[in-house]
């Protein structure tokens, strides 16, 4: 789940520690193989495979793992044609959605996503009906408990960063698209270490959930986020603090 809610980050935290973290690493050594193929296997040649590695990196994939992915990818070998989709819905209390997908098999994934916001409260949507509602940014998190905000904003502004907001503890780091990859290496060349570093969707607009539906905003997220073929779900939700740690305790 990406976007600017406290749930992205502990489900960030969570891809980490629990059994997801197997599932995890199947989907992003997937994306690694299948932008390696595409582009080539030089990471500082191939802009989508560097931002690949870089976001497997930051859920702490093993480098041996990483290394496996682009050697097959760039070593041509046969393996299934993936594509990559989009799909678009509403969730409980119109929460807007979007999935994105990376499968061989459309039929298939079209069923299951399909499927699965219809059994948890949700409508598919014809594309174009909740893509309005993001935009497509550079997204990097930094500890705010080790760096200094003046530290941060030196390195990335600097940079091209658009901003830099701070959201508790942390600090996030907003950029254009193609301003994404000079941003997060003047991070690390100023010794800044980030816990996740990804393109991803932020809404334009959130929508705020009382707690009942929070819940079934949160289950509806971990279902999609179940599928195999499913890389990423961005939402438009926000739940409050509270509400937050009585439902994720």
């Amino acid at each position: 789940m990406s976007g600017h809610s406290k749930w992205a980050t502990i489900k960030h935290k969570k891809g980490k520690t629990d059994a997801r973290r197997g599932k995890l690493f199947s989907k992003l050594s997937r994306a690694i193989t299948v932008a390696a193929r595409e582009g080539g296997a030089d990471v500082t040649m191939n802009i989508a495979l560097a931002n690949a590695v870089e976001k497997a990196k930051s859920y702490s994939m093993p480098k041996d793992n990483i290394e496996r992915a682009i050697q097959r990818g760039g070593g041509g070998a046969d393996g299934a044609a993936y594509e990559s989709i989009l799909y678009e819905g509403y969730g409980p209390a119109g929460v807007a959605i979007i999935v994105e997908v990376l499968t061989d098999n459309k039929n298939r994934s079209a069923a299951d996503i399909r499927n699965t916001f219809s059994k948890h409260g949700g409508q598919l949507a014809q594309p174009g009906a909740v893509a309005w509602v993001f935009e497509r940014r550079g997204s990097i998190i930094v500890d705010g408990e080790k760096y200094s905000e003046d530290d941060v904003m030196a390195a990335a502004i600097d940079a091209g960063a658009d901003d830099v907001v701070q959201d508790g503890d942390e600090f996030e780091v907003l950029t254009q698209p193609g301003d994404f990859g000079a941003v997060r290496d003047s991070l690390a060349a100023a010794g800044i270490e980030f816990d996740q570093a990804e393109l991803t969707m932020i809404p334009k607009n959130t929508v705020t959930l009382e707690e009942n539906d929070a819940r079934k905003t949160m289950k509806i997220v971990d279902a999609l986020e179940d599928s195999d073929d499913v890389q990423e779900v961005y939402a438009n939700f926000d739940i409050p603090e509270d509400i937050l740690e009585r439902l994720a305790g």
